[in-house]
């Protein structure tokens, strides 16, 4: 449980931006599951990643397309 359903998530919203709170609520998953499931999306450049606008170490999620 995890990385198929955040990958999955993303996958279909292509273009989306999402932060992993936002992924968390969505897919019904602990933010630390969400966490280490994009760690491991970025580390196999699956996703695309960035820095939110909002004050903080805050970054926004997309599926790589």
């Amino acid at each position: 449980m995890g990385q198929q359903e955040v990958y999955e998530f993303l996958q279909n919203h292509p273009g989306e931006w999402f932060t992993s709170n936002e992924i968390s609520r969505a897919i019904g998953i602990g933010k630390g599951a969400v966490t280490m499931s994009l760690k491991k999306l970025r580390e196999s450049d699956e996703v695309m990643y960035g820095r939110t606008n909002s004050p903080g170490k805050s970054y926004r999620y997309k599926f790589k397309e």
